[in-house]
Parts: C-alpha cells; structure tokens; sequence
C-alpha cells in the first residue's frame, strides 16, 4: 500500500523545518513566514533518486577529477553577458527577479531572439501571457522574429519537459516560476510545494541536459525574491533587476554567480524598442557640468569599471517639530552617522535642520566609497558654499571622523580624468600609494575636516 504524503511546516525565510505551526520562526526570527508543505513518501524519493544518478555516479578523488571548460553562450547583450560572467553557461540555471512592469519580459524577450538568431532553439514558456501578447513585445522590440524561437503558453512542468524533449531547445526560458505546477503535488500553483517541485525538475533538467534554463520569478512587496530562500540556493545566478518607475535607467545586478563575480552591474534604459544598453554609464549619470552649491560627484567600482554619479543635498531650517532626514540611493542609518560625525567633527549644528539627501539618475547604492561626498554635500548646502573646482570625492567616514581607504582608486582617478575633471580627494592613504601621471590634482585627507578644507581650495 503505498504511504501517505506527509506534512511538515517550512519556514519560506531560512527553510528551516517545524513538525507543527507556530507564528514565528526560531531559527531567522521572522514573523508570519512558517507554511505547510507536503513531502513525498520516502519509497518515491528513493526511488527517484536512483533514477537521477542511474547507478553511475560514484566517489572519486578530486585530484583526479579534470578542469574542462565550457563554451559561453552569448545572450547578444553585452551588458547581460558582463554581469553573468562573460556569457551563459550550459546546464546553468539563472533566476531573474525584479517588480512588475520593470522590464524582466522585455529583457528576456530580446535575448531569447537573438540567441535564436545565432546559436540555436529558444523555448519561451509564458504562463502569465498568451501567444499573441508575447508576439505584440516581440515585434516591437525584436523587429524580425527567427523561427526558432518557440513560444510555449503552458503551466504544467510535465507538459514543458515533454515539449523539451520535442524541440532540443539550446536555451529554455520559465516566466514565471509562480504560475508552474506539477501534477505529482498536490497544491495551487504559487505555492511552496510547488515552487519547489517544479523548481527541482527544470535543474535536474538542466543539469542532465547541459541545457541553461532561465526562470523568472515575482519579488514581494519589500523587493525580496518571492517564494522560499531554498530556491536561491539551488539556482547557479541569482539576477534583480531593478529601477524607478519615473525614469528609465534600469540595473541588472548579480546577488549570487556560481561562475563569475557578483560585484559586475549592467546599465540599460527603458524605451519602446525594448532595453537599449548603457556601456558609459558615468556619462549618463552626469548631466550637470558646473559646480553648485549642496552637489558633489562622487564614484563606486562596480566589478570591472567604476561607476560616477553626482549626490545633491538641501540643508533647510525646520519649521516645527522633529527636524527631518531624508535619503534616496543611500541607506538612512549612514546618513544618520554621517549627520552624527558632521556635528562632532566638523562643528555644524544641524539638531533644528531638515536634511535631504539624494543620489542623481536613480542609482542605488550600498557602497561607504559614497560616504565624503554625502558629507560635503551637505556641509556645502548647510554654509551656501561651493567648490571652485570640478572635483569628485571619493571615501568612507569612520566615527572618528577619519577617513578610510577605498579599492581601486587608481581607476577611478584614470576615470575621472577620462570625463574631464580638475580634482580627486582621497583618504590620506589612497593618495600615498597613487603613483601620478594622469593630469589632475589628487589631494590626500585624513579626516573630514582636511577634505572639507581641500575641497573650498
């Protein structure tokens, strides 16, 4: 006779596994997140193993074990192949996530064409649209259609793996992971169970077919990847796309690379022919040129280039109440330190000002390189000063006021002189160890007050 399917509760936070339901997770301290999931007999998951390894896989000695390397496969856009590592590897399976209407379908949409176009089969599984709605995207942002891209409107697993086995694609491509469900679990699709069956079928596939699989998935009201955490472990990239609704610069950012770095960011904007690539994304964050008061240019190295964008600040006296911090593109808590360090430090009274800082061109970032340049911007609006001089600042605040080195600051430097500014402040150390030769003046601070006193030079 066979076993019942038993029921356990997962947390979808952390994975972690309770016999009985109960409001808050132990393990990660998250509320409400602990759902009921079923788990299949032990005999069928046995027996499903054995099928999967096929009695040939054995332990062997790693030192025996041989490097061979895998053709990348292009995505035909450079920006996307720059953050995947240099292009798509065979039997990877890459999750790409990002809010509604911010570009995900239009951006798998263009690189399922053109991988079509110059490698082989594409099969696009929609489980959200119909045929005809990802035709009407694909004529607008594809142009000419191959014909061997395949577009699948299906939400049974079985069905696409059938199809799979049909069309040999060279790329599969899942939108979206919440709308799939397998007939072997007994729940609604979007549900734990079946996120994770359904999950666990396409990387068994890709594994034994050394076929890449794209799989698009929702984020919840937070920005986080919806669906459990157990999912972005199994998965070989974990890609967010993201960007304002009110501007059409989009970033692809890299949480998690099994086969490149995840410090690497690609730059595209949002249009009606689809997602045109940024490659001078410091060009196009920059649009103003003179120096005004409350604005002060600052830089990030993101993987292999470093990236310019200009931060603005407003110092304004506080009519009644609490005076207000606000911050877009930073995280509030280093505005609140640098506020703190600013007071001490610097000798500013802000306790009755309202602070807004913001990040130009709609960059988020979560770099400390940003820290100096918030700083000055802000003691530059406070005191209604600006600099004589084109400068970019560059350096983390420490609560002593000291300035901390940042990395590759010989490349932002070249960078900065490849756009065209007079000055580069530094921590004191950065600037010890630059060797000279670009034509711009490089100071060297070791706390905020020197740079303040280097930047009105």
């Amino acid at each position: 006779m066979a076993k019942k399917a038993k029921t356990v509760f997962m947390c979808t936070e952390c994975g972690n596994e309770y016999t009985a339901w109960q409001g808050q997770c132990i393990f990660c301290g998250s509320w409400n997140t602990i759902v009921e999931h079923k788990v299949a007999p032990a005999e069928e998951a046995a027996g499903d193993t054995r099928r999967r390894l096929g009695g040939e896989a054995r332990p062997v000695k790693l030192g025996r074990i041989g490097t061979e390397e895998h053709a990348r496969m292009s995505t035909g856009l450079s920006e996307l192949d720059r953050v995947l590592g240099g292009g798509i590897v065979p039997g990877s399976l890459t999750l790409i996530s990002g809010e509604p209407g911010i570009g995900k379908s239009t951006l798998i949409a263009q690189m399922a064409g053109r991988v079509a176009e110059t490698t082989g089969p594409v099969l696009y599984v929609s489980g959200e649209e119909s045929g005809e709605q990802v035709k009407l995207r694909a004529d607008r942002v594809l142009g000419s259609i191959s014909d061997r891209l395949y577009i699948y409107p299906e939400t049974n697993i079985e069905n696409i793996m059938s199809a799979c086995d049909e069309i040999r694609p060279c790329l599969l491509i899942v939108d979206s992971i919440q709308t799939m469900y397998s007939a072997s679990a007994d729940s609604v699709a979007g549900s734990l169970t079946q996120i994770r069956e359904c999950s666990g079928q396409l990387i068994r596939y890709a594994k034994n077919n050394h076929v890449p699989v794209f799989i698009v998935a929702h984020v919840t009201k937070s920005g986080e990847l919806a669906g459990p955490k157990t999912i972005e472990h199994m998965v070989d990239t974990v890609l967010s796309f993201s960007g304002e609704r009110d501007r059409d610069l989009r970033i692809l950012r890299s949480f998690k690379n099994r086969f490149g770095t995840t410090d690497e960011i690609g730059a595209f904007r949002m249009t009606s022919e689809g997602m045109i690539e940024v490659p001078d994304l410091s060009g196009s964050l920059i649009e103003n040129s003179t120096c005004e008061e409350g604005s002060v240019i600052s830089a990030v190295y993101e993987g292999s280039r470093p990236v310019f964008f200009e931060i603005q600040a407003l110092v304004s006296r506080a009519n009644v109440g609490f005076a207000r911090r606000t911050a877009i593109g930073i995280s509030q808590n280093r505005l609140s330190m640098i506020l703190a360090v600013l007071e001490k430090k610097a000798g500013l009274n802000l306790l009755d000002y309202d602070v807004y800082v913001n990040v130009v061109g709609g960059m988020n970032t979560g770099s400390t390189s940003t820290d100096l340049a918030v700083a000055l911007a802000i003691y530059s609006s406070f005191k209604s000063r600006s600099s004589g001089r084109r400068a970019v600042a560059v350096g983390e605040v420490g609560l002593t006021g000291n300035l901390r080195s940042v990395p590759n600051a010989d490349r932002i430097i070249q960078e900065a002189v490849r756009l065209g500014y007079e000055a580069v402040i530094l921590p004191e150390n950065n600037a010890k160890q630059y060797r000279g030769g670009a034509d711009i003046r490089v100071f060297g601070a070791a706390n905020v007050s020197d740079a303040i006193r280097a930047w009105l030079s």
